[in-house]
């Protein structure tokens, strides 16, 4: 068994960390590659960075921006936000990240995903999923959860997996922020029904919660913001926690 990972995410608009709830009421959160070299140092296992307005903005990743946080990490680096291109991809792959995270492109143009894994390798290639439970059912959104689509979660993934998506990032849209808990129903489901790593976000609120989601899914890893931004939980702490749990968890 692969042993579990624990992955900050730092949400970045105008150059700074920010974090929301429910993907709104988005507040200051920090510098990130601040940010960035405190989780290196507390053992975070991996980092993803997304630009969370760059598609709504009809804008590119902040390219220069994710050049100086990869000279002052060693730990592999997902970049997503405003990928429309395998062009994109080659700068972002430049800047220092070694993943990719495509969303909104991917739902708009699901060949891109096909293309960056024949370009870069499946491993390569993170597909970024918001989700949202509407009226019985998950669903897919987009443009940093601002739009709707008819595409079902379920149905999304496994083509998302057949046509070369080699990691998924599945957000739920109705606990993002909230420190509730993740949403264990529809991440359970995604990650049985794929063979691909699942990261698992939205609703981190204590360390019982990244234990409950472990046991209970198939997810490959644990991914959060302002638990870890806020210093409410640090990385050391949850994964000696995780640990004495007897939950595989990876430790450097």
């Amino acid at each position: 068994m692969l042993k579990k990972r624990i992955i900050p995410c730092l949400d970045i608009q105008d150059g700074r960390t920010v974090k929301g709830i429910n993907f709104v009421d988005i507040i200051d959160a920090g510098d990130p590659i601040e940010l960035a070299k405190s989780y290196v140092a507390q053992g975070a296992d991996e980092l993803v960075f997304l630009d969370i307005t760059a598609t709504i903005e009809k804008r590119k990743t902040l390219v220069e921006l994710v050049t100086h946080i990869a000279e002052e990490i060693n730990i592999p680096f997902t970049v997503g936000g405003g990928i429309n291109s395998i062009e994109d991809v080659s700068a972002i792959i430049k800047a220092g990240a070694d993943k990719v995270s495509v969303n909104s492109s991917a739902v708009k143009n699901p060949e891109l995903i096909t293309q960056i894994a024949n370009e870069f390798g499946s491993q390569c290639v993170v597909v970024a999923i918001d989700t949202k439970f509407v009226d019985g059912e998950w669903f897919v959104f987009v443009h940093g959860g601002r739009t709707a689509t008819p595409l079902k979660t379920l149905d999304w993934v496994q083509q998302v997996e057949a046509i070369g998506a080699g990691e998924i990032l599945l957000t739920s849209m109705n606990n993002d922020g909230t420190k509730a808990g993740f949403a264990l129903d529809i991440t359970e489901k995604v990650s049985a029904s794929v063979n691909i790593p699942v990261i698992a976000s939205g609703g981190a609120g204590t360390k019982k919660h990244f234990k409950t989601l472990f046991e209970n899914t198939q997810a490959s890893a644990g991914l959060a913001a302002s638990i870890f931004h806020y210093g409410e939980i640090p990385i050391p702490e949850l994964k000696q926690y995780l640990k004495n749990e007897n939950i595989a968890i990876r430790w450097t």
